[in-house]
């Protein structure tokens, strides 16, 4: 009966799917192969193929060198686990990446294209020696400020950094604006950042008229810090804006008013500056808009999953009020997320963890 079934062509597809299948399972070493087939179809009982059927058509040794050598053969390793704070310029995300590494067992890396650059801190924001709390940052102030940076720069850069920080056991927290950067890190061509981390991505969110507002009082603030004079230290009026540092929002815009300045009188160069300082806010809000379209587009169009924290209210608040409604809506909160992603507990299971380091009192830092 088997093989009248067979001889007849009655269950064809049956030996043609022992063939198929017996190569598949030859790339595994095994040199044969029992098949057993219901032909519903022709109503033909359970029947046995020959093992003859399965001759092992080629050896392991005969198998192409790309295929032993491609992750399919490869055990699945856990991925490392990776932060990314993301979000507008002036919306906190230098100060939650500090709470979040005095919270864990963390190392910074800066992934502002900007703040890269040696020089000018006070125009390009860098966050403050004594606010870091001793924290390693990594790729802060450590290249040429007349030399750029590209995508591809900043990809090796924080590649590295990466490893090294992993090296030490410590978690990678990637926090910075420039997110055409970041989707070049994380999205890359072999998908190899991908096949090897996960991350968490949070994005502090700030609602844009409250966020115009804060950054407005952020630039006088500069001015008050002593930004003019700073930018002035690196004026040349044969430079080119369109490279390094010079490209920094409150650097090009000063131009005007340096070249001017010695030809004017006190209430002219005052008029002049004071358009300066409005363009440099206005560029500023431009900047922010671009950036959470970015964002926007990364979650909406690609598809990744950044958790939305908002931190408006604090933007709306002073002083104390306002550090205990950060420390609330967006560092308590941002925590939990990363707690649970990093090691699958709460928060409040921090404390028993004697690797973690947990301030009594939050880094005092400013936004």
């Amino acid at each position: 009966m088997r093989e009248s079934c067979v001889s007849q062509g009655k269950a064809p597809f049956a030996i043609e799917k022992s063939r198929s299948t017996s190569r598949f399972i030859s790339l595994f070493g095994r040199s044969y192969w029992i098949s057993v087939c219901c032909c519903i179809e022709h109503k033909v009982p359970i029947m046995i193929v020959s093992l003859s059927l399965c001759k092992q058509t080629m050896s392991l040794l005969d198998i192409p060198s790309g295929v032993l050598k491609s992750n399919f053969f490869r055990p699945r390793l856990e991925k490392e686990k990776v932060v990314i704070l993301m979000g507008a310029t002036g919306t906190g995300k230098s100060r939650l990446s500090i709470d979040l590494a005095t919270r864990l067992p963390a190392e910074i890396i800066n992934s502002d294209k900007i703040q890269v650059h040696a020089g000018l801190d006070i125009a390009t924001n860098k966050i403050p020696e004594e606010e870091r709390c001793r924290l390693p940052h990594h790729m802060l102030g450590v290249i040429s400020p007349y030399t750029d940076f590209t995508a591809t720069d900043f990809v090796d850069m924080a590649s590295h950094a990466m490893d090294s920080i992993l090296s030490r056991s410590q978690v990678p927290i990637i926090a910075g604006g420039s997110n055409s950067y970041i989707e070049a890190l994380v999205d890359d061509e072999d998908f190899r950042f991908r096949s090897r981390y996960e991350c968490c991505f949070l994005c502090v969110d700030v609602a844009m008229p409250v966020l115009h507002q804060y950054v407005s009082e952020r630039v006088d603030k500069m001015v008050e810090m002593g930004m003019v004079d700073e930018v002035r230290s690196f004026f040349d009026a044969n430079a080119n804006y369109a490279v390094g540092i010079r490209k920094a929002i409150g650097v090009p815009e000063f131009d005007r008013y340096f070249r001017a300045e010695p030809y004017l009188d006190k209430q002219q160069r005052g008029k002049l500056l004071q358009e300066a300082i409005q363009e440099i806010k206005r560029n500023t809000c431009k900047l922010a808009c671009r950036q959470l379209e970015k964002i926007h587009r990364l979650r909406n169009k690609k598809n990744w999953k950044i958790h939305m924290v908002d931190a408006t209210e604090v933007f709306r608040r002073r002083g104390k009020d306002a550090d205990e409604a950060w420390e609330k809506l967006v560092s308590g909160p941002s925590t939990e997320i990363v707690a649970e992603f990093l090691y699958n507990f709460s928060p409040q299971t921090l404390v028993t963890k004697p690797n973690l380091r947990v301030p009594s009192l939050p880094c005092g830092i400013m936004l």
